[in-house]
Parts: C-alpha cells; structure tokens; sequence
C-alpha cells in the first residue's frame, strides 16, 4: 500500500479544498476530523453548524473547528449560487425560485460551490445514492473538454507483486457505464491513463481487453475495441495503449511474446480497460475475492472536477481515503491546464 501512502503525502503537500455535503453524517464527521488532524485537506462540511458541533462534540472530535461549516439554509453565498444555477439550467425550464430551492440541497450546494471556484472536488455518497450524487455534478460540473462520458476505476492491490506496476493495477470500467460505443470506451482509457498518472503515480501502460488478441477472432465486439483503441491513441499520442488484447496476453509475459510479439504493453499491462461495464464488474469483483486483491474505488473520473461517490456501506476510513484520492485527482487536473 505504498502508493496509498504517496497518495497522503501529495494530498498533504498540495492541500486541496473538498466539500462534504453530507456533513451532519457520523462517519463523515469522523474522517474530516481525521483528515484536518492529518493535514490532508482543507475541509468545507455542509450542514447546520449547531448539529455538527453537536455530534462533534458527542464524538470527540476535536479538529471540526478548523473546517468551514457552511449552513445550506443560510449562507453568504446563496444569491450568488442561485443565480449561478438559474443561468446554468434556465434553458432547461429551470425558474429562479427552483433554482433558490435547489441551492439549499447539500448536493446541489456542493457542486455549485465547485462551479464558482470555492471548492477543488467533493466527496459524498454515504447517505445518498449513486444517481442523487451524480444529477447535480452531470447539470451543474459537467464533463472535461473532449469527454462525454463518465467513468469508473478501481485501484487493484495484489497481494503477488508480479501483477502491474509491483502489485498495483488499474481497472476500468467497472462502475458507471454498461455498453460504452468505441468512442465512449476509447475516452474510458485516456481518462483512466489520466487518472493512473494522477492517483496511482506511475506511467500506465494500457490493454484494450476482448476475447481475441491481434485478429484472433472475428466479431463485431471485437471491432468495438479495435476501433476504440484506435481512437484512444488519437485522443492522446503520449499515452502507451495496446489492444485488441485477451486478458492473459496483457499481463503474462511468456503469452504476451507469443501472441502479440514486438508489443510495448502485452504482457506487462498494469491498467485493464473492460469492453464493457458487465466485464469489468465482474473481474474486479473476482480478483478481489479469489486473489484477496484490495480494491479501492470506484474513482470518479471524466467529470471536469473531481467528485467521487461513496458506498453507503463505507467506513470512515473508506471516506477518509477518498478524500486523499480525490485531492490527488483536483491536483492532476489542475496541472494538466
């Protein structure tokens, strides 16, 4: 877990400002109590501040005071965010009094503060669901220059260091989109090579899985993936990818040289790009339960700032790692402008 550990160190090097809108939620509370303990980030809580000084002061969490407390119902900034969001959706239908309405949403408020440059990335999903994270950032965020399509990867601990880049994959994607067209899925790898580079730190070299491997077999999937590696490589030159490849071709050497002879990639893969979201959610799930691989994620990525959804089922822990994930993501962004 040392690249987790890279993770906190750029994280607390580069502090980022991240916004839980689920501030009045325990384990939330936990883990930013933690994380301005730590110094991994500067935390702004949406909640009404009398709550969570309230369960802070039941938990004893003594580092609370030093986030920004920001009270939906009443804040400095809510004119500015509601006219921010009436002109962002007003082609839509959207009314001033809606937009009013809408601003006092932890959810909304959170990706409006991104919007208007008050906040680096967000973090939230502990008490709310995939699609009530996601609305708001998909209307309000949106996707970056190029990318329509939002995606999720997964960082893949392997316990046997010989898999990727000594033990750490990348996987993608197995979390948001189930049948990306050639485009969508070339976008999914240059997006993943992206987050590989901010997050996990190391150069990716990226395999365009199927179940044929250099013409291998003939099938209109097949050709999805081909083009789409095509297109990955247009989208971004500087990026190493490689498909079509079979999955034992990517990351077994010996069948790599054999099936795909003279390749940069086949055979020493550390990032696994799934044909589509079936397949990728599938094989990460396997690999962490019969290889005891740990996962963490699924990372967010193709929105123009970081927001990263958690599990309702997380642990402070988990919101306290993505944090430090999403920091990393903000940083590489704004490095990449």
């Amino acid at each position: 877990m040392d690249i987790m550990n890279q993770i906190y160190a750029r994280a607390k090097a580069d502090k980022q400002r991240i916004v839980l809108p689920e501030g009045t939620e325990e384990r939330t509370l936990k883990a930013a109590d933690r994380l301005l303990a730590d110094g991994i980030a500067e935390i702004i809580l949406i909640g009404n501040p009398d709550e969570i000084a309230t369960l802070a002061a039941a938990n004893q969490l003594n580092h609370i005071a030093k986030a920004t407390i920001v009270d939906p119902a009443n804040h400095d900034k809510k004119e500015v965010y509601t006219n921010l969001l009436f002109e962002l959706r007003k082609s839509k239908g959207m009314t001033m009094e809606q937009a009013a309405k809408l601003t006092e949403d932890p959810l909304y408020l959170a990706c409006l503060m991104i919007k208007n440059g008050d906040a680096d990335g967000e973090v939230a999903g502990a008490q709310n669901t995939t699609g009530n994270v996601l609305r708001p950032a998909f209307q309000i965020v949106k996707t970056l220059p190029g990318i329509s399509v939002v995606s999720g990867a997964f960082l893949m601990f392997m316990q046997d260091k010989k898999w990727g880049h000594e033990g750490v994959m990348v996987f993608a994607d197995c979390a948001v989109h189930p049948n990306p067209t050639a485009a969508e899925l070339a976008q999914i790898a240059v997006s993943t090579g992206h987050t590989t580079r901010a997050i996990a730190g190391f150069e990716p070299k990226i395999a365009m899985l199927s179940f044929s491997t250099k013409g291998s077999a003939k099938h209109e999937m097949v050709d999805k993936v081909v083009e789409a590696t095509r297109m990955a490589k247009e989208l971004d030159p500087s990026l190493l990818i490689e498909g079509e490849l079979q999955a034992d071709a990517a990351i077994v050497p010996h069948v790599g040289q054999s099936k795909a002879p003279g390749s940069e990639i086949a055979g020493n893969a550390n990032v696994l790009v799934f044909p589509t979201l079936e397949v990728g959610n599938i094989s990460y799930k396997l690999v962490q339960r019969i290889a005891g691989a740990e996962a963490v994620g699924p990372i967010l990525q193709g929105i123009a700032a970081p927001i990263n959804d958690l599990s309702r089922g997380c642990s402070a822990e988990d919101i306290y790692a993505m944090v430090a994930i999403t920091a990393n993501q903000a940083i590489g962004i704004k490095a990449s402008k």
